[in-house]
């Protein structure tokens, strides 16, 4: 089966809440989700930083649809619930939301379990094998996938950057909201969601993303990923 971006859901109506729209990964995904016409709801802990967020976002230009901004409960209440939050607060602000992510609620999660040391960085051990995995488990009541693991939060925030050239790796276990997954990805000018398998295979998908690190040291790039043959 070739890639065909017709085959995915039409997601244009959804609200896309982001737990930790403050962070660059999560501002940074706000802003190419709202200009690719999707409806965002920035969330943090404060009710003001979020407020904030949506303000600042909204007037950067290319900006189809105007950003909500508010406290991460009401980041919640949007139909897909995208986690960008640091891994040390990952497990903690995933556990305090579980109440509002019930019902089959459909959530991405996108936080890498690194560490750093003078070698570089390195991928952190998960006692349920990823952080998606984690989320899975403290979010029995959502439908949990894992994606936008290796997406530049420099390229992302940059408005003098049209396109984001690369695959997101989608991965989960109900293929219904992996699709829909698949689809918000397809909306960004650039970038492709490719379904790479379960979500027990996240744990490596996570890891990669030191190998980008490294290389984007090495070589002074962004470096993202391209899936070949598809």
């Amino acid at each position: 089966m070739t890639y065909d971006q017709i085959e995915l859901p039409d997601v244009s109506a959804l609200r896309v809440g982001i737990i930790g729209g403050t962070g660059p990964q999560g501002r940074g995904l706000a802003y190419r989700f709202a200009r690719a016409g999707l409806r965002v709801v920035l969330g943090s802990r404060s009710t003001e930083r979020g407020a904030q967020a949506a303000e600042d976002l909204n007037a950067l230009p290319g900006i189809q649809q105007p950003a909500e901004g508010g406290d991460n409960a009401f980041a919640c209440q949007a139909d897909v619930v995208v986690i960008a939050v640091p891994w040390e607060g990952h497990a903690a602000t995933v556990a305090e939301l579980a109440p509002h992510l019930t019902g089959g609620k459909i959530v991405v999660d996108c936080v890498n379990p690194l560490g750093f040391d003078k070698q570089g960085p390195f991928s952190l051990p998960v006692a349920e094998g990823s952080a998606a995995e984690q989320a899975a488990t403290l979010l029995p009541e959502a439908r949990v996938c894992a994606a936008f693991h290796h997406v530049s939060a420099a390229l992302l925030t940059d408005p003098e950057i049209e396109k984001i050239d690369l695959d997101v790796l989608v991965l989960g276990d109900d293929r219904d909201a992996a699709l829909q997954v698949q689809a918000i990805a397809g909306k960004v000018d650039g970038m492709r969601g490719v379904f790479a398998g379960r979500l027990r295979n996240a744990g490596q998908v996570e890891a990669l993303t030191a190998n980008l690190i490294a290389i984007n040291k090495r070589y002074k790039v962004h470096a993202g990923v391209r899936v070949t043959d598809l």
